[in-house]
């Protein structure tokens, strides 16, 4: 089945692996790329989901018809290496990209997306697309724009057909920095812009699986002076930077794949007694390393209108989510509690370790959805340090 877009301008195309094709106008870099095909319910921060490293080897489509309109900017961006800069492979809109209309934009976001090599499409059915995701789960496609509409759609398909898929992918070992490197900036003012934290109280080695700017920037607000390293250190590497506190960080793929590689390093941080934050995929690297499982989610959490639950507090805070992969909360070993849950389905969102100072969640908290419903997280991972060093 093809459906084509209302306007005839037939640039650009995507292609699941089921054979259907949606044809529109292309946007954004030229080119054919493959990925995972999954839904966003953002209405903003388009520039910032598309930087982050979570969103590797996926083709975002946004459920709100009008992108564009605060255009983009080179503060914004979420990805804190070279290697992370390319993160999300494409992404679909319904309406035409809107022309920038914010005092911040520095960049059309049409512009941004040639810079970034991101193919984008609009003039497709994206409610069409996302009840598919809904009912039948996130499809393997392929993107495709070319100026001239030179698309050839049976190599389209075969393209989506032929890409592996994102099961059992260690995709965290693409995205983490070449090298160790250490970050003071803090979160953005309005009068100063980004302030390096001055005399920092801690000091935070975070795993990088792929580690978004703003985590590392919160870790400043609380006066931390974070030290970025490889999933692939070992423990004693860790240990001997001599950290008040560790963060595994967010990052892509399956988690079942990347505690092959850095299974012994969270497990050493676990029998370590250092306080220890997961956070999105090292929150489910956590739960790996202490005997649980994880599964492949048929849409996966994607938006930042999601509703949690402190289950500590019972307060319910509105936070930003992107996952394919959730912990079976089924699984979890004694002395492991679940601390957090979604509102939507129920799935695991955070846990907690009887008598460890440990503590992790599946959203992402550095985000400011509700705006800053989550920050609290850091400041309860302080607490630990705290406890820790009295």
């Amino acid at each position: 089945m093809t459906q084509k877009n209302q306007s005839g301008s037939e640039t650009g195309a995507i292609a699941l692996a089921d054979g259907r094709v949606f044809l529109g106008e292309g946007a954004g870099a030229t080119g054919m790329a493959v990925g995972e095909l999954c839904f966003n319910t953002a209405m903003t921060g388009y520039q910032e989901i598309l930087t982050d490293p979570s969103y590797a080897d996926q083709v975002v489509l946004f459920t709100f018809p009008h992108i564009g309109n605060v255009g983009a900017n080179v503060s914004d961006h979420e990805d804190s290496s070279a290697p992370a800069a390319s993160a999300a492979r494409g992404t679909v809109f319904r309406e035409p990209i809107s022309p920038p209309a914010n005092w911040r934009a520095e960049d059309h976001f049409d512009a941004w997306l040639v810079k970034q090599n991101i193919i984008g499409l609009s003039g497709v059915d994206t409610r069409a697309l996302t009840r598919l995701i809904r009912e039948q789960g996130m499809p393997k496609c392929a993107i495709a724009h070319d100026p001239n509409g030179d698309i050839d759609l049976e190599a389209l398909i075969a393209a989506a057909q032929a890409w592996a898929g994102l099961d059992d992918a260690d995709l965290a070992a693409d995205v983490a920095a070449d090298a160790p490197f250490d970050h003071v900036e803090q979160l953005w003012d309005l009068q100063s812009g980004f302030e390096p934290v001055s005399a920092p109280a801690y000091h935070v080695v975070v795993v990088d699986f792929g580690v978004k700017k703003n985590i590392l920037r919160n870790l400043a607000a609380i006066g931390a002076r974070a030290t970025v390293v490889s999933g692939d250190a070992s423990i004693d590497e860790v240990k001997a930077l001599q950290p008040d506190g560790v963060v595994l960080s967010n990052g892509p793929g399956d988690p079942a794949a990347t505690i092959k590689r850095s299974g012994d390093l969270v497990r050493g941080l676990v029998e370590s007694g250092l306080p220890l934050l997961g956070i999105c995929i090292g929150h489910q690297l956590l739960a790996l390393s202490l005997g649980a499982k994880t599964r492949k989610m048929a849409q996966g959490h994607h938006g930042a209108n999601h509703p949690v639950k402190d289950l500590a507090t019972g307060k319910v805070e509105i936070v930003s989510m992107n996952h394919g992969f959730t912990v079976d909360a089924s699984t979890l070993p004694a002395g492991v509690e679940e601390s957090h849950t979604s509102l939507f389905d129920g799935t695991n969102s955070g846990l907690r370790i009887e008598g460890k100072p440990i503590i992790s969640v599946q959203h992402h908290p550095e985000a400011s959805p509700g705006p800053q419903d989550s920050f609290y997280i850091f400041r309860r991972f302080a607490d630990l340090m705290d406890a820790h060093k009295a």
